[in-house]
């Protein structure tokens, strides 16, 4: 337990504040000196009596976060003042217009992209972290660095986690995961990345965590010594070529590990990329191609590449900046091993991202796909007429999905979001291009406008004068510049028919003997459920909407029902928000912080186990609530429960199992074998016979000697399940078994 002790507080604070200025490696002129420090008393002053979670004085955090700003990422001067203060307009007395005076619009600016949007949300239709996420961006595409402070900000946050309740750890590990290690990567932090993803990890699948941690560890000496033995022939060579190099080994992160083992189905043990061999050569900027390449020389003199594994990103780098040589070699045990090569001026970038890629800017070498991503971002933010949400959506499927690269009829590289169509290339060109499209010619091959693009596709639009984009077209395409052009074009076609849509309706108004009013149109287009009255104008001239549509429509005011349309003044309202389940759950909470049990009787809470993950007891699992007061019960580590709890944080339910209940669950197992007489009965005897198990579906496919079995069944908990792993890995002829997260309940 933290106890206050003001004179020790004080000398720390006094020593971090020091550290940040020994680790601030950009230009430190006596004004920028002074400037910081007139940030750090006013951060001092402004949170003097604010403690964190931890006990300890808040003002820790912000000098760790510009900490953090300064010597990971690299920032200067204004950086780091907005860092010092990033929290004080959002947590004390002080306002953006006594920011903006102290240290002026800039820093103002920054401040007020990174202070969250108040909580004035209805928590069951709208989501304040999309909303605030989307404030940011804002101002991200004027000012870069408002997001560099934030990954900051979060990076320190998810480092000090521990001191905060379970239902925030994951809520806040989910918004990690889904956005801002997404982020971190595209902006090339791949240290800062790979931390953020490993943190998440630890909160999200704790076990799964300390388990490859432990192994990373244990597994250490053994690679030393490997890497130790394959790079000396390596070293003697370059040192004979007078090359200056530094080789070392480096660790994949935890997760990246994890996704490995999940993807592949395999164990730690077999993942044989767990590292990376990565050579870094110091080389000026007009020779660095051809001195990466003599380096590559060098490695396959005395080692066989992988072809199908060279990755060649100093021709072509990443969007995010990052350049290298990549390989795969055979070592001299016989298992595979990446190497990277670098220059120091690629290194750089490739650790501190964005900021390193500014120290480098006026270098050609440097032109790489960022700063079109950054405008992209701009891109997106102006045409984007979306909800917060609906705009989340599409800046994760736009900014940070993987990209095909493919070229124009004259060679151009064009870069789009992976899953793109002709269609969202004809709009990448020109929106002129996108409205006129009737099909494409793909490496000189006709093709639809549904054509999904790959890698080095060379693609030519075909274009007619008579096309229109047409409402289907929005699902042929995935990138916000083409839906919204889309859009755009269908509301301009639309608007054309209001003056006949209007002359139609009019005339229908005065059949029924209605008013043609604002007021009524309003209730004819609610009722009709058009989204605005162009729309409605659109349909009426198309034939769409007819006098008994209209009349249908009004017929419910014939007994007075028109009262609702008006306001009574002189009556007090009893509109008395009805207590809905978030809300009870939430005082329920307050009272009784594990009253949602699962299994037996639950405080008349609904809930439902979703088939998505499949929980069962012993599982760490979460509730969300949804839209229909249901309560959703996920496993944490759920993909679609961190999907929604990054944007509706406000909505989770600690949730844990009636350990008294004793209640049968669905499980699935997937089982690799060897083919052989009596397997099927060895399996199901041991499931049966010995744990006393119900079986639900068995299936089983063998080709060339390999089995593959999906096994379906009934398990009391995860002990249960787990021993009954355990036990069936004891039969010799099962080579992998693994739990089986989703999996259809159809018989």
């Amino acid at each position: 337990m933290y106890i206050p002790d003001e004179a020790s507080e004080n000398k720390e604070i006094v020593r971090r504040y020091r550290n940040l200025l020994r680790v601030w490696y950009t230009r430190k002129t006596p004004a920028d000196k002074k400037l910081v420090r007139k940030a750090f008393n006013l951060a001092v002053k402004a949170h003097v009596n604010d403690r964190r979670k931890t006990g300890e004085p808040y003002v820790y955090h912000p000098l760790d976060v510009a900490r953090i700003a300064a010597e990971e990422i690299g920032l200067g001067t204004t950086s780091i003042v907005c860092a010092l203060i990033h929290d004080v307009v959002e947590d004390t007395q002080y306002t953006l217009k006594d920011i903006q005076k102290l240290f002026g619009n800039k820093v103002a600016q920054i401040v007020d992209g990174l202070t969250k949007i108040d909580e004035l949300f209805d928590d069951q239709t709208s989501s304040i972290q999309a909303e605030n996420f989307k404030k940011m961006l804002l101002t991200l595409s004027d000012d870069v660095r408002v997001i560099l402070i934030k990954l900051a900000d979060r990076l320190h946050n998810m480092r000090t986690l521990d001191a905060m309740p379970k239902e925030k750890q994951v809520k806040i590990a989910s918004e990690t995961h889904y956005i801002y290690a997404p982020l971190a990567h595209r902006l090339g932090l791949y240290t800062i990345k790979g931390e953020l993803e490993d943190l998440a990890l630890k909160y999200l699948e704790p076990n799964i965590y300390n388990s490859i941690s432990r192994k990373l560890i244990d597994s250490k000496p053994e690679r030393n010594k490997f890497v130790r033995k394959l790079v000396n022939p390596l070293k003697k060579a370059l040192n004979e070529q007078k090359i200056e190099y530094q080789i070392f080994a480096i660790e994949k992160s935890v997760n990246s590990i994890w996704e490995k083992m999940r993807e592949r189905e395999i164990p730690f043990e077999e993942v044989h990329d767990a590292f990376a061999v990565k050579i870094i050569i110091d080389s000026p900027q007009k020779h660095e191609k051809i001195d990466c390449w003599k380096v590559y020389s060098i490695i396959t003199d005395y080692y066989r590449p992988k072809m199908d594994q060279l990755r060649d990103r100093i021709s072509i780098p990443k969007a995010n900046g990052y350049e290298a040589l990549h390989t795969t070699i055979m070592s001299h045990t016989g298992r595979w091993v990446e190497v990277q090569i670098q220059t120091i001026r690629m290194y750089d970038i490739g650790m501190k991202g964005y900021a390193a890629h500014l120290k480098y800017k006026s270098s050609e070498a440097t032109n790489s796909g960022l700063e079109n991503w950054l405008k992209r971002i701009s891109e997106l933010l102006q045409s984007s007429e979306e909800n917060a949400l609906d705009f989340l959506s599409d800046f994760k499927m736009n900014l940070f999905s993987d990209e095909v690269s493919v070229f124009t009829p004259k060679g151009e590289l064009r870069n789009l979001p992976f899953g793109s169509t002709v269609l969202d290339f004809a709009y990448s060109i020109h929106s002129q291009v996108g409205n006129t499209s009737i099909g494409a010619k793909v490496n000189r091959k006709l093709v639809p406008l549904n054509y999904r693009l790959k890698n080095g596709d060379q693609i030519e639009m075909i274009t007619s004068d008579k096309q229109k984009p047409r409402v289907s077209w929005l699902r042929l395409v995935v990138t916000a510049r083409a839906k919204a052009r889309i859009k755009q074009a269908i509301k301009e076609d639309r608007k054309s028919f209001k003056e006949k849509g209007t002359e139609i309706l009019k005339g229908f108004f005065e059949q029924l003997n209605i008013e043609f009013t604002p007021n009524n149109i309003g209730i004819l287009q609610s009722k009709t459920s058009y989204s605005g009255v162009i729309d409605l104008y659109y349909f009426v001239a198309k034939g769409k909407i007819e006098l008994k549509d209209v009349k249908n429509a009004f017929q419910d005011n014939e007994k007075g029902n028109w009262m609702r349309y008006i306001s009574i003044p002189f009556l007090r309202s009893k509109n008395v928000e009805p207590e809905t389940l978030s809300k009870k759950i939430r005082e329920s909470i307050r009272t009784e912080p594990e009253a949602m049990i699962i299994g037996g009787a639950v405080n008349d809470l609904n809930y439902t186990i979703l088939p998505c993950c499949n929980p069962i007891p012993g599982d760490d699992v979460i509730g969300l609530i949804s839209k229909d007061d249901m309560i959703r019960i996920h496993r944490i580590n759920c993909p679609t429960a961190i999907q929604e709890m990054s944007k509706f944080g406000n909505r989770i339910v600690k949730a844990k199992w009636n350990k008294k209940e004793s209640i049968s669950f669905l499980a699935g197992l997937k089982i690799k074998s060897i083919d052989s007489v009596g397997l099927i009965n060895h399996i199901t005897g041991v499931i049966s016979n010995e744990y006393h198990l119900n079986i639900r579906s068995f299936t089983l496919e063998t080709s060339e000697g390999i089995t593959e079995a999906l096994i379906t069944l009934y398990v009391n908990d995860l002990k249960n399940l787990q021993d009954l792993i355990d036990e069936l890995k004891k039969i010799k002829e099962i080579k992998m078994i693994s739990r089986v997260n989703r999996f259809s309940k159809t018989k």
